[in-house]
């Protein structure tokens, strides 16, 4: 006669607080899915978080060929790639200057990186449209200034992470007659795999949501990003709010494609922040 193994009560009461927090991980999701395919009479009439009675597919036609989010969603992609590739180049060049080479003023120069962290973006909008009239209302208007902005934090995550890599390993690629140039491109940047997939999903967030340097340096609507394409879509007098969800339900999608192809390397950047913690 088999014994039923009891399961502890505390396993339990931990699977029931994971499937609770589940399910308001995924709410949000959920609600901008059925937000997006109702009309302005359900939204504002009671009927919020339910199921639609009438489900807008139109919404979704609509963005595409009247609002045309397919080309704001193209400006944003070259946008946020750009920046990812700017910063990750810039910010593992200059963790390594700072953290390998020694020289007298690396303390100096890493504080001074790390102070940019305490510029807000507010602060140097007027600075920048002076100073960006040149570029003005094209994509490089935004690529330059969101790069500089992710610098800091790239940096200090990168930098953290190379201080973790054993001495040992450059010193023999030394011996063998490498260069300082293939060491770090062929040794030390395959090792900060992970820590780089962090900092690009980082970069891809800040550059993809954001919002007041789109609308203050764009003008033409050929160059507008998502997120004044989806902001435009409010009217003076009358909005469909339905079309607004439905562009905001498009916007989500390569933020999650980008997380489901790089959690993995998160995973392992935190699992290495852990063991040298």
């Amino acid at each position: 006669m088999k014994v039923k193994k009891k399961i502890p009560a505390l396993r339990v009461a931990t699977y029931v607080f994971l499937v609770i927090w589940a399910v308001i991980q995924l709410f949000p999701l959920y609600w901008l899915f059925t937000f997006s395919l109702k009309n302005n009479k359900e939204i504002f009439g009671g009927n919020v978080v339910g199921l639609p009675h009438e489900w807008q597919w139109e919404n979704y036609v609509k963005i595409f060929t009247q609002a045309h989010i397919y080309r704001y969603m193209l400006n944003s992609l070259f946008v946020a790639a750009l920046t990812i590739v700017l910063t990750l180049l810039l910010s593992s060049m200059a963790s390594y200057a700072l953290v390998r080479l020694k020289w007298k003023l690396s303390g100096l120069v890493y504080l001074l990186f790390l102070t940019g962290m305490m510029l807000s973006m507010q602060a140097v909008l007027l600075p920048l449209y002076r100073n960006l009239k040149m570029i003005r209302d094209t994509l490089w208007s935004l690529i330059i200034p969101y790069t500089a902005f992710n610098l800091p934090m790239a940096i200090l995550l990168i930098s953290g992470t190379m201080k973790g890599i054993p001495r040992e390993m450059e010193e023999a690629a030394f011996i063998d007659g490498a260069s300082v140039y293939r060491l770090f491109y062929q040794i030390i940047l395959p090792m900060l795999r992970p820590i780089m997939a962090t900092v690009a999903i980082l970069n891809f967030l800040d550059s993809w949501n954001e919002l007041m340097f789109s609308q203050t340096f764009l003008n033409k609507e050929q160059n507008f990003t998502i997120t004044v394409g989806v902001n435009n879509l409010i009217g003076r007098y009358s909005t469909k709010w339905g079309m607004i969800g439905a562009g905001l339900a498009v916007a989500t999608i390569p933020t999650l494609v980008l997380y489901a192809f790089l959690s993995k390397n998160i995973q392992e950047s935190l699992a290495m922040g852990a063991v040298k913690g």
